[in-house]
């Protein structure tokens, strides 16, 4: 399997325009931090398992840190700063971390779209940066080898059940924690745009 290291992912997104969502007008926003790292050549993507929360639609699932615009934020970028910060103690520098931004998102949540708009920003951080998740929004942080996800070596599917119907969604198997829904779509994002390849994903669930 190919690695991809952290070079390759800065030539590919540095200049390269996001492309917005279409608006209707009433939306709400929010923003996702991608972290990346390098390990024996190939970039790590830091992923969260979100805590249990009831009436949160993402509750339990894997993620990137991020939540929704707060009115303080300057702007979307802001966002996945502090949201990174809150969520695992991580200070991000957009001078010193930030790569690119990949293409809004709209979210999606049991099938149907929720007014959400999502912008995944994309960084590098050096070393090993200690993190400190927050228990009351994080069960646990992890690293996940980018190579061995867009090589499709990881390569799973999420049985989800919808209008009593039984639906093998594409996803990825990290460790024995399944990457499925907005996540894996964002992860199909950043592959697409390192490779030009099209993989199988999906646009209408979450």
């Amino acid at each position: 399997m190919n690695k991809i290291d952290l070079e390759r992912v800065q030539k590919v997104l540095r200049g390269r325009p996001h492309r917005p969502a279409t608006l209707s007008g009433g939306e709400r926003f929010a923003a996702v931090a991608a972290v990346l790292r390098e390990r024996d050549g190939d970039a790590e993507v830091l992923l969260i398992r979100r805590a249990e929360h009831a009436g949160d639609p993402w509750s339990g699932h894997m993620a990137f840190p991020g939540g929704r615009q707060d009115p303080s934020d300057d702007d979307l970028l802001h966002t996945a700063i502090r949201e990174t910060s809150e969520e695992v103690g991580l200070v991000l520098d957009p001078a010193k971390h930030l790569l690119g931004r990949l293409d809004d998102l709209p979210a999606v949540a049991r099938g149907r779209k929720v007014g959400l708009i999502i912008a995944p920003y994309v960084f590098a951080v050096a070393d090993d940066p200690v993190l400190v998740p927050s228990a009351m929004e994080v069960e646990e942080a992890l690293w996940a080898g980018l190579g061995p996800l867009a090589s499709g070596a990881q390569n799973t599917t999420f049985s989800y059940v919808f209008e009593g119907q039984t639906l093998d969604l594409p996803a990825f198997d990290v460790s024995g924690r399944v990457v499925w829904g907005l996540t894996h779509r964002m992860l199909v994002m950043l592959f697409d745009a390192i490779d030009g390849e099209r993989r199988q994903s999906y646009s209408s669930w979450s």
